[in-house]
């Protein structure tokens, strides 16, 4: 049975932190003890009690996922994973998957029905985005197919020209 791709999947532009979804995922670094962008942000709105529980994890390897509580957030959990420096290697496409597929496993085996993705690995780590956004539609909806849970999944985008990009490429998938 197909997803209906319009529901399951949603682009937006705007700030994750700010977003009343089950979980957001950080783009984290491995030792997911905060950085720039994304991670810096979710870090400072989750306050200090996420550093806290994210030392205890012992970090994260490339293209897996870890998962914590909220605390500040209006997200009850945040998700981190680690996406790839992008090289053009064909394996860096299999590490952002893996990111996307880890994240939806955590989500579907802690019962949550909502979840808002960034661009992983497309700020500091360089992916292209149209590549990335590829890879992370169809990752997406591969695994919305293969289990039966009903997860909402928001791509929660920096940019209005970033969400043309999702946008057209959601509509021709």
């Amino acid at each position: 049975m197909e997803i209906d791709k319009k529901r399951a999947m949603e682009v937006i532009v705007g700030d994750i932190t700010r977003l009343n979804v089950d979980a957001i995922v950080n783009a984290a670094n491995t030792s997911l003890l905060g950085g720039g962008g994304v991670d810096g942000a979710i870090h400072r709105a989750a306050g200090p009690l996420l550093l806290e529980a994210c030392r205890k994890l012992n970090g994260c390897r490339t293209g897996e996922a870890k998962i914590t509580k909220g605390y500040n957030l209006p997200a009850g959990y945040v998700i981190h994973t680690v996406g790839p420096v992008y090289h053009g290697r064909p394996e860096d496409k299999i590490l952002l998957a893996n990111c996307y597929r880890k994240s939806l496993t955590l989500a579907v085996e802690n019962n949550l029905s909502s979840i808002a993705f960034p661009a992983v690995s497309c700020g500091v780590y360089g992916y292209p985005l149209d590549k990335a956004c590829e890879i992370a539609v169809s990752t997406t909806a591969d695994f919305l197919n293969q289990h039966t849970s009903n997860v909402k999944v928001f791509f929660v985008l920096f940019s209005t020209a970033a969400l043309e990009i999702y946008k057209e490429f959601l509509i021709s998938f």
